[in-house]
């Protein structure tokens, strides 16, 4: 279980080689060493095995276990695994994908792509979850939102269409899980530099890995509900969220 200080003693991260979650992962080890459980795609084991070796080296015990987000029929196998060997402290949902704008409207197979893995995926894994975590009567889950989710915006409706029903499905699951021990924090992070961005324009605000791991663990060990990065990003989003339609459309972001 998480201990009086925060620290937890075992870690799930599904999309283990995210560079957010990598961070958060070794931002607990830091503090001690933990069992780390790593999900992720069969074709990211290189990435997946220099992760382990530099978890590995804080004293914390890693497993990899294969996981595809689109392959639902799996799932249940993917969270058996994960809990095989005793109970799980902290869970994050940290994987996603983010394609190209306008490919993703006009091309029905990009579209599926971006609202399997962002939406379908985190909500049958979440059910699932929720089930383990109820059974065990504590847990932590973190989820990765955007807040992308919060306005259609023309650059990125699609990807932020995936993560408003993400987003919304996880603030839900608080409710839910109100009264059995589990708690749930949903994660909106402005523009991250990882890999997942690469290539792309930073956004002003825009922040590193390690710092928003360091909100995560802040808000873990507070019991949020929702944590944004950088904090400022609330403001942000509200003023957005108000302006009217005639305006935000003439908006070039």
């Amino acid at each position: 279980m998480i201990d009086a200080v925060g620290n937890p003693q075992s870690l799930f991260i599904l999309g283990g080689t995210s560079d957010i979650a990598l961070a958060t992962a070794h931002r607990y080890a830091e503090q001690r060493p933990l069992r780390i459980v790593l999900a992720v795609r069969p074709e990211e084991a290189d990435l997946a095995e220099a992760a382990s070796e530099r978890l590995q080296q804080t004293g914390s015990t890693v497993t990899v276990i294969p996981f595809e987000a689109r392959k639902p029929e799996t799932h249940r196998e993917v969270i058996d695994k994960a809990f095989a060997d005793g109970d799980i402290d902290v869970t994050m949902v940290a994987f996603g994908v983010q394609l190209d704008n306008e490919k993703s409207w006009t091309d029905p197979d990009a579209a599926q792509l971006v609202a399997d893995v962002n939406y379908t995926a985190p909500v049958t894994l979440g059910v699932l979850i929720a089930e383990k975590l109820r059974k065990q009567g504590h847990g932590h889950i973190v989820a990765m939102s955007s807040p992308a989710g919060e306005r259609a915006r023309r650059t990125n409706f699609v990807y932020g269409s995936s993560k408003a029903g993400l987003d919304v499905f996880y603030s839900g699951l608080t409710y839910a899980l109100a009264d059995s021990g589990v708690k749930v924090t949903v994660v909106r992070p402005n523009f991250v530099k990882t890999k997942l961005t690469e290539g792309l324009k930073p956004a002003p605000m825009a922040q590193t890995p390690e710092q928003v791991a360091e909100a995560i663990v802040g808000a873990v060990n507070k019991g949020k509900e929702q944590v944004w990065v950088p904090g400022q990003m609330r403001w942000v989003m509200t003023v957005l969220r108000h302006l009217p339609r005639v305006i935000f459309r003439r908006l070039s972001f």
